[in-house]
């Protein structure tokens, strides 16, 4: 009977496949944590309503709820603060809460008085007086305070950063009951511009702030409000309420306790508005 040949297996070095494969594992392992770490937090920022991209955060078809929850009498309260602007009272049915900024794109853009700038960000924003879908909100809240169903509170948030003399300019307006006068103009292009480029934060400009808003207000007055400083530290009260109100961005707006993060068609916001003053 033949002897059977021996067969040899090699078989390989496991210390060796070790040393390769292990720091290959480390780094997917790293790798992976990133990826999880990374879609958690975008997550998180979801369930705030802080979206990053603005254009994103505007065009949202759905209310987005901030956490934690506000509670009716909050909101109410904004109206008993006598240092806010305000317009209608606390008691009733219908409470809308704009937090903007003067300077802020989009708060332009839920103003409805710059449609080259609604225009210019997108097709979504298009007015609906120029053919487009998109129907502003904030004039059409001001009807309904107008008609004594609603009321409005505004409050600054710096969501672009060169707002600050322009705010200053409607608490000097709301003062002598020109608030809404001064807000329309200071939302056209031309206000835009001037706000963004031109006054930004210098207290040196409030000459041209004043001259600009010469045809609703008077020059006097209002440069004479702006040097006072009298609003200075408003500003920072209005800040901590709205991020009381849990908002970090601008525009950002309260119908009764329901929030929309951005610039929301009002069409948007309708159902809550007809479902709150049945």
């Amino acid at each position: 009977m033949a002897k059977g040949k021996e067969i040899k297996f090699n078989l390989p070095n496991i210390s060796n496949l070790s040393e390769k494969f292990v720091p290959v594992l480390l780094l997917a392992t790293i790798a992976l944590a990133f990826l999880v770490g990374t879609l958690w937090q975008k997550v998180q920022n979801l369930e705030k309503g802080t979206i990053t991209d603005t254009t994103q955060q505007a065009t949202n078809n759905a209310p987005t709820k901030q956490k934690p929850d506000i509670a009716i009498d909050v909101i109410k309260e904004l109206f008993n603060d006598k240092g806010l602007i305000s317009f209608g009272g606390a008691d009733r049915k219908l409470l809308f809460v704009e937090i903007a900024d003067p300077s802020c794109p989009y708060c332009h853009v839920a103003a409805g008085k710059d449609p080259e700038l609604n225009a210019q960000i997108g097709a979504n924003f298009k007015l609906v007086s120029d053919g487009g879908s998109y129907i502003a909100p904030v004039p059409e809240m001001k009807k309904l305070v107008d008609a004594g169903k609603a009321s409005f509170v505004y409050i600054y948030f710096p969501g672009h950063g060169n707002g600050e003399m322009a705010t200053k300019a409607l608490y000097c307006a709301h003062e002598k009951g020109k608030f809404w006068e001064v807000h329309d103009l200071l939302m056209t292009n031309t206000g835009y511009n001037l706000i963004n480029n031109t006054v930004k934060n210098d207290k040196s400009q409030s000459g041209t702030l004043a001259d600009f808003l010469k045809p609703v207000f008077s020059s006097s007055d209002m440069k004479a409000c702006l040097d006072s400083g009298k609003y200075d530290s408003q500003l920072s009260e209005d800040m901590g309420i709205a991020q009381d109100l849990g908002v970090n961005g601008t525009p950002g707006f309260f119908v009764n306790t329901t929030n929309f993060a951005g610039a929301y068609s009002y069409k948007d916001m309708q159902s809550v508005v007809d479902a709150t003053l049945k």
